[in-house]
């Protein structure tokens, strides 16, 4: 089945620069996060949090009248 498929060296050559760049950002992601200041941390920890979210629809107190 695999006879057909053409593998040449730049095939290969291209898979691993991608394997490598790919790896390399998820190092630099990884090292960025691991030598990160208490206070920066402490900022990115209630991020999402700082501004108060409204109510989803069906969470809003509301009265039925029937």
């Amino acid at each position: 089945m695999f006879r057909r498929l053409i593998f040449e060296d730049s095939a290969a050559l291209f898979t691993i620069v991608a394997f490598i760049t790919a790896a390399s950002i998820y190092v630099a992601f990884a090292w960025r996060a691991l030598r990160m200041k208490r206070p920066q941390l402490a900022r990115f920890e209630n991020m999402p949090f700082d501004t108060a979210t409204p109510a989803a629809r069906h969470e809003a107190k509301t009265t039925h009248t029937a």
